[in-house]
């Protein structure tokens, strides 16, 4: 990970003045800004949830990354406790980069192409103030990312991201209004979209993916594989990915009789999820092994702390899986899978949360459980995505249709002979 926060790596790019870096370049009230934001990010109850849009934004999300931003020489008059006070909100601790603090963040964002295009570092790196941007802003970082190739859903939701952090700010009175609201149609990133869009996996598809992920890959220990079998077993419980990366062992339980998960849920709005007989041996499994390889590798964890909550999946080091970690796993695994070569390079967690609401509904589920197995705000939203998917063939009427024009051919064949006294 590179030392320097990305807002400080901005900052190195300016001219030179003679004056030590800015904290924020372009930013006029860095301090107010950086107490909204934080606000606004603490009105999201899931700290993984935090940590990934303060991400997306382009701000520091990593513990060493904070340290550095809060030392800043030049910071402004309550600079330092204002970054404290952020840091908390995404549960570091940004004065002590131990390696406590070090296993509660996630990975920093992949250095991709599109890294540099976060909305707060490309107003860095643009000396714009985010509290001064307007409209014409926004499109030009629209563009910017339309040229860098970013799909059009990854536009799509950096610019919802976006819009609902200003909202926030013009209702703080910071902003005289929210530059984020544009019409998403018009610029071609909602609307009109095709039926089936979506990728739509079949029971046979899902199978061969446990498949994939239950059998020993090269270079892949016990835990590896019992790891890979968790998670297809979990994300086709119908579980956001942000969800499953922030489950801690103790979200594990019993309750009326049947082993279940307290899953956090988006706005703080936790949901328990029953788990079926699979999938409960494949967790216990997953926990065996990975506590008997802790045991006899003992020493080979010693950065590893006791406090603090255990993640229920985590990595070879005892970490808590990234979204963008468990993304891979998915695609790798479906690479393995003859099967499933087609559709491996499109193949992502939301994939499997789909599977269970068009799988669960089909097979007789009442909407509203199934809305509170996902933990949809309103039942529309389940409606939506099962209305967005492709029907089961079984569920078209197309073939009684052409079954009957047949029969009817059949009847009203003009080859066959007709009787003789038919013209009376």
């Amino acid at each position: 990970m590179t030392k320097d926060s990305p807002l400080e790596r901005a900052a190195s790019r300016t001219p030179k003045t003679g004056h030590p870096p800015e904290p924020w370049p372009g930013a006029e009230q860095p301090v107010r800004l950086l107490a909204a934001i934080a606000d606004w990010l603490a009105g999201y109850g899931n700290p993984a949830t935090r940590r990934t849009y303060a991400t997306g934004l382009g701000l520091p999300a990593g513990a060493e990354e904070l340290a550095d931003w809060a030392a800043t020489e030049s910071g402004p008059p309550g600079w330092g406790a204002t970054v404290d006070a952020y840091a908390a909100v995404l549960g570091l601790d940004p004065r002590t980069p131990t390696p406590q603090a070090a296993t509660r963040r996630p990975p920093p964002a992949a250095p991709g192409k599109l890294r540099e295009l976060h909305w707060l570092r490309w107003c860095a790196a643009h000396r714009i103030d985010p509290l001064a941007a307007h409209s014409a802003h926004v499109k030009a970082w629209l563009d910017e990312l339309a040229t860098a190739e970013a799909a059009r859903t990854t536009r799509e939701r950096m610019l919802a991201t976006l819009k609902a952090l200003y909202a926030h700010l013009a209702e703080s009175g910071l902003t005289s209004g929210n530059p984020a609201a544009l019409n998403r149609r018009r610029l071609g990133l909602s609307g009109n979209r095709e039926p089936g869009h979506a990728l739509n996996l079949t029971v046979e598809q899902v199978r061969a993916l446990y498949t994939a992920a239950a059998t020993p890959r090269r270079g892949a220990s016990p835990q590896d594989t019992a790891r890979a079998t968790t998670v297809v077993a979990l994300l086709t419980l119908g579980l956001r990915v942000s969800e499953m990366c922030a489950l801690n062992r103790s979200d594990l339980h019993t309750t009326r009789g049947r082993r279940a998960l307290r899953v956090p849920g988006k706005g703080d709005k936790p949901r328990i999820v029953y788990l079926p007989e699979s999938v409960e041996t494949a967790l216990t499994d997953y926990l065996h092994t990975r506590d008997s390889s802790r045991q006899s590798n003992r020493p080979t964890h010693r950065g590893q702390t006791s406090s603090g909550p255990q993640p229920l999946i985590s990595t070879r080091g005892g970490r808590r899986c990234s979204r963008q970690g468990l993304w891979q796993l998915l695609r790798r695994l479906a690479a393995t899978s003859p099967e499933l070569h087609d559709i491996a390079e499109a193949l992502h967690p939301h994939a499997l949360r789909h599977f269970y609401v068009t799988t669960a509904v089909e097979a007789g589920a009442a909407l509203a459980d199934v809305q509170a197995d996902l933990g949809h705000t309103s039942i529309a939203t389940t409606q939506s995505v099962y209305n967005h998917a492709a029907r089961h063939p079984e569920r078209s009427a197309a073939d009684l249709v052409a079954t009957t024009l047949r029969s009817s051919t059949e009847v009203t064949d003009p080859t066959t002979e007709p009787d003789e006294d038919e013209g009376d």
